[in-house]
């Protein structure tokens, strides 16, 4: 199973995914990591990425997440916010896949992002995801308001309660 972390920019996905996949003994991916320079170079500009800036990337997850699945599973940070994004990356897994939303409200985010060093996604940009953002229905849902351990530790209770890990660790 492969576990995608999902939200806004400046939501905790790489904080949490990496927590998570720590405490259930899973890699841990950062979908970041695999945007091309030119993504990365658009964003360090403050300029919001298209649908066509974002095909390649969705596809060489796609690819990541379908080898992935094939073995132990793991952890994927992505901002995976349109529904139309979360097919793609979900076809990969082929069944494979569980989307862990984490939502909060730009307010918190925004003073969260100011705080961060060395990310090349603009705080700026942070409107356009929240504008871009559909809810996804079909995934496990958590506030961002608590605190790394706690948002950690109510995912793992979920998931342990469907039976997709072995224990609340």
């Amino acid at each position: 199973m492969v576990f995608i972390i999902m939200g806004v920019s400046g939501c905790g996905k790489t904080t949490i995914g990496r927590m998570l996949a720590e405490r259930i003994a899973l890699p841990f991916f950062d979908a970041d990591d695999f945007h091309p320079q030119h993504n990365i170079d658009k964003m360090k500009q403050a300029i919001a990425l298209t649908d066509d800036d974002r095909a390649p990337w969705l596809n060489s997850l796609a690819q990541l997440i379908s080898e992935l699945s094939r073995g132990e599973g793991a952890v994927l940070a992505c901002s995976a916010l349109k529904e139309k994004y979360r097919v793609i990356l979900a076809q990969g897994g082929k069944g494979e896949v569980l989307f862990v939303y984490l939502k909060g409200g730009m307010g918190i985010i925004q003073k969260r992002m100011k705080m961060r060093k060395g990310h090349f996604m603009q705080p700026v940009l942070l409107e356009n995801q929240f504008d871009m953002l559909e809810e996804p229905c079909n995934a496990v849902t958590v506030s961002i308001d608590p605190g790394p351990e706690q948002i950690c530790g109510e995912i793992i209770n979920v998931l342990a309660g469907r039976g997709l890990i072995k224990a609340a660790l």
